[in-house]
């Protein structure tokens, strides 16, 4: 029996008719050549990424989630959610459709921010695909890390601009990357005292320092980057918004983009369940299949709550967000962070035990996997942060859970 997408009460008929597009293009385009993707990232090429991208153009799927304008589809939160949960079930899917991170946040931060020159010097080419772009906030200890306001990195004004002075990593894409938005504190202010700055990447003073080295393999652009800033200077229309609005706009960024991060997980997720099901209704051991092992039962139901879960959790905030409830929507953010984080590494975790020796090798992509969703934890807030909010504004009462 084939059922409607469990959203599609959600949907509009546009969005619903929308959605198997992706997905079909993801089958078609993406699975089949996701290895030799990467492959060639490895060595520093893209032919055949090119390639998949010039389709996703042809087939008027190039980055949906922008406005008409910048050559995009105009979706809201909810659009986003529903495709990029299809690109999610592929490595280099959101990478396709011009939808990866950082760049579709930084992106979207430049759309709300952005002035008109700005706009058309750093987010017309970053539409295009022609540049990439890092955000850069994280800072080595003592400085910001899941606590923002440790931020040491800074910018004096000087004369008619600015000096940035400072030490960033984990900064994704930097290695790469044309230009960089780089948080720097302007003053003392605990909630008005940072500030945004666009950056060329090879400006004067501006070091990279090294590609840090981590424990998934690389990824396309997703290489993480360490920098000093040595008294890099910049002019007041490098300042993305106003002087004092650091802290505001990486809220902004970071809500919708950790719900972005949920939807490519759960598409990932839900691709490696699918796996499993193909393997323990045919293996057979001690004289039955694994699908008929009740142990191995328990584990295909506790994956598939999960994930239902987070797609329903997710879909809630991003129509929390298509009704301009930012603020509160944060709460529901972070449990669905939580939340999607966590089943993504149990499930890639099980599926490994699931297919045994196989799933351990390197002949299916779990291990791949897991090593680089294991970063999900940790990225844009690691699990203790998220799990504070959820209980602090539960025992505020900003909660409601039965919504």
């Amino acid at each position: 029996m084939n059922l409607p997408p469990t959203s599609s009460f959600l949907l509009t008929p546009e969005l619903a008719a929308l959605r198997p597009r992706v997905r079909a293009f993801v089958d078609a385009h993406c699975i089949p050549v996701e290895d030799l993707i990467l492959a060639e990232a490895r060595d520093g090429e893209s032919a055949t990424l090119a390639g998949v991208r010039a389709r996703a153009r042809a087939a008027g799927l190039w980055t949906p989630h922008l406005p008409a304008d910048f050559g995009g589809l105009g979706l809201g939160p909810m659009g986003m959610a529903t495709l990029f949960r299809e690109m999610g079930r592929s490595p280099v899917g959101a990478a396709a459709f011009n939808c990866d991170a950082p760049d579709q946040g930084n992106m979207d931060l430049l759309l709300r921010a952005g002035s008109e020159a700005v706009k058309a010097k750093y987010l017309r080419p970053l539409c295009e695909a022609e540049t990439t772009s890092a955000f850069c906030m994280t800072e080595p200890a003592p400085g910001a890390g899941a606590d923002p306001s440790n931020l040491r990195t800074a910018a004096r004004r000087e004369g008619d601009g600015w000096v940035i002075d400072g030490h960033k990593w984990y900064s994704t894409g930097g290695e790469n990357a044309a230009f960089l938005i780089v948080m720097a504190r302007t003053s003392a202010d605990p909630r008005t005292g940072a500030s945004m700055f666009l950056v060329d990447r090879h400006a004067e003073g501006v070091e990279y320092v090294r590609r840090i080295p981590v424990m998934c393999e690389p990824v396309l652009h997703h290489l993480e980057g360490e920098f000093r800033f040595h008294g890099v200077r910049v002019g007041d229309e490098a300042v993305l918004g106003q002087i004092g609005e650091g802290f505001r706009l990486a809220q902004a960024r970071l809500v919708p983009a950790r719900l972005t991060h949920c939807m490519r997980w759960l598409g990932l997720a839900d691709r490696a369940l699918h796996m499993c099901r193909a393997y323990v209704g045919e293996r057979v051991s001690f004289g039955k299949t694994l699908a008929r092992h009740q142990l191995v039962q328990a584990k295909i139901a506790r994956h598939a709550a999960g994930i239902h879960a987070g797609n329903l959790m997710t879909m809630h905030c991003a129509w929390m967000l298509e009704q301009g409830l930012d603020r509160e929507s944060r709460p529901y953010a972070s449990m669905a962070k939580n939340h999607v984080a966590n089943v993504l590494c149990d499930v890639l975790d099980d599926a490994i035990q699931l297919h045994g020796g196989l799933g351990y090798s390197d002949d299916l992509p779990f291990a791949r996997w897991y090593r680089t969703a294991r970063a999900a934890r940790i990225a844009d807030g690691p699990d203790e942060v998220h799990t504070m909010v959820v209980a602090r504004d539960f025992l505020l009462g900003r909660l409601d859970l039965l919504v």
